[in-house]
């Protein structure tokens, strides 16, 4: 039962992420940021918007929606590889997300209040894969 809460928990974050990511793709920049003069709409126009040529919310809504798929069938079914797949995806996007914070805060100097919840979201869910120990 406990195992089943804490991935609920990781499962929620991720759907979070995956609706913000959705924003970020859909909803016009102008319309999601609250305008052209936000720290928002800077994040998301800069040259830091892409990786590979990809945009970054693209990349969260297909990454986010394989993890939530992923610990939606381990809450269902749970297997080592299930369990050390979402590690591994909790590990690399928190990698991400710590580089995306880091851009934020020290190069571009202006914050996405979307990208801010998606990054803290991994960073929790990271904590929560390392401090709540399955019994």
């Amino acid at each position: 039962m406990e195992s089943k809460t804490k991935y609920t928990i990781i499962l929620t974050i991720f759907l979070i992420s995956l609706i913000f990511s959705g924003i970020l793709t859909f909803v016009s920049l102008e319309e999601a940021c609250g305008g052209i003069q936000t720290t928002c709409y800077a994040v998301q126009t800069s040259q830091y918007e892409s990786t590979f040529g990809i945009k970054n919310s693209n990349i969260g809504l297909v990454a986010f929606s394989i993890m939530a798929i992923l610990v939606f069938l381990h809450i269902k079914q749970p297997t080592k590889y299930k369990k050390q797949m979402i590690i591994a995806g909790i590990i690399g996007g928190t990698i991400f997300a710590l580089y995306f914070l880091y851009i934020q805060f020290f190069v571009i100097d202006a914050l996405c209040k979307y990208c801010m919840v998606i990054d803290i979201g991994m960073l929790l869910n990271l904590g929560i894969i390392i401090f709540w120990k399955d019994k």
